[in-house]
């Protein structure tokens, strides 16, 4: 197995385990779940803190997502395009969090070994997720009240605090929820209100 391919399973393979006891579990059990000898770990990454930062940058990837928001079907209606957008984006937010709480981070962590130009990646990364969902938006444009681009900043703001365990108090919306509040809000609505 070529060693880039070898990385990526030993970091796929010790996700599950750091998700679940965080960072103070030993490099023998992160071995063990990636079915490698203790030394492979350490020639495949150096030391621990190296395999924990791969992992970190893995699940902090924007790659997976643009992805999946690129493959969401511009054919379907408004709402169902919008929650597919909406179901991705907590599928990520939910790792992320699962793997912050469990590493006992309050923040994303500064990647070590991340080269300079990491932080205008990321930022690159999120402005292109904001970008793909606007243009799922855009052919229902004069539908919105707002922008595209405002309707997404709204969503996100709404995904993310709407997803996390403890700013929704472990009471989080679902995908179909955060889209319905988004579009029709919390009144009810008799023909012609705006």
């Amino acid at each position: 197995m070529p060693p880039d391919a070898r990385r990526a399973a030993i970091v796929a393979a010790v996700l599950p385990l750091l998700e679940e006891h965080g960072p103070d579990v030993s490099t023998r059990r992160l071995a063990a779940a990636a079915g490698v000898a203790e030394g492979t770990i350490f020639r495949a990454f150096g030391n621990k803190d190296a395999l924990v930062q791969a992992v970190m940058q893995t699940v902090f990837d924007a790659g997976p997502l643009l992805a999946l928001l690129r493959d969401i079907d511009p054919g379907l209606p408004l709402r169902e395009r919008m929650i597919a957008g909406v179901e991705i984006s907590q599928r990520r937010l939910r790792a992320v969090f699962k793997l912050m709480f469990a590493m006992r981070l309050q923040r994303p962590p500064q990647l070590k070994g991340a080269d300079p130009e990491d932080a205008a990646r990321r930022k690159a990364d999120a402005e292109e997720v904001d970008r793909i969902f606007a243009d799922l938006l855009r052919p229902d444009a004069d539908q919105l009240r707002f922008t595209p681009e405002e309707v997404v900043h709204r969503l996100r703001l709404l995904t993310f605090s709407a997803t996390h365990p403890l700013i929704s108090d472990g009471r989080p919306m679902t995908a179909e929820e955060i889209v319905d509040f988004t579009l029709d809000g919390v009144r009810h609505h008799e023909p012609g209100d705006h």
